[in-house]
């Protein structure tokens, strides 16, 4: 059920007897308040509250495709810092430094980081986790690695057939790439 109120933030919206707090709302005391501006909408079937805003926060969700620069690479893992949603042009509202375990880079059997992502190499991701910290894996056949640049020379790599190679100095190197390394504008 819809309800046509415009609330503000910290405005009652319904009590927890009734409703669970959910999107733009908080829980305090037995209380449902509202935690942005927009219209509440109560869902009877789920049992929830919600705010809707006309312009919500871009705020990512397990499951979202991201883009993301590797940031550093450890024994176990690689770090990287979140730069866009696939499917919006609306900047995070969110923490936007991930982690991504070895295991969750590719679904072949690797124990070393360095030879699946580098340091500067721009990846897409899909997000496994929010909480405590955000998640990510490379681990489809869409997601890895979507553009890289020489570590020798800094010129962009290209495909050839599964590695990557250097055109002016010709160093070579393996990466878990996505389908469509190089058709990505980044």
């Amino acid at each position: 059920m819809n309800d046509t109120r415009l609330v503000f933030p910290g405005d009652e919206v319904a009590v927890e007897e009734e409703y669970y707090s959910s999107d733009g709302t908080f829980s305090e005391n037995g209380i449902v308040y509202a935690s942005q501006v927009g219209v509440v909408e109560l869902d009877d079937k789920e049992c929830v509250a919600r705010v809707r805003t006309r312009n919500p926060p871009n705020v990512l969700r397990e499951g979202d495709i991201v883009y993301a620069v590797v940031a550093d690479i450890r024994n176990t893992m690689a770090t990287a810092d979140v730069v866009a949603k696939e499917g919006t042009e609306r900047s995070l509202g969110c923490e936007t430094y991930a982690t991504i375990h070895v295991s969750k880079i590719s679904p072949n059997y690797t124990d070393d980081v360095s030879k699946e992502l580098r340091k500067g190499d721009y990846i897409r991701a899909r997000v496994t986790g929010i909480k405590p910290s955000l998640q990510l894996t490379t681990k489809e056949e869409h997601l890895g690695t979507i553009r890289a640049l020489c570590g020798k020379c800094k010129t962009e790599l290209l495909r050839r057939g599964e590695k990557l190679y250097c055109p002016e100095c010709r160093y070579e190197s393996t990466r878990k790439l996505a389908d469509d390394y190089g058709d990505v504008q980044v």
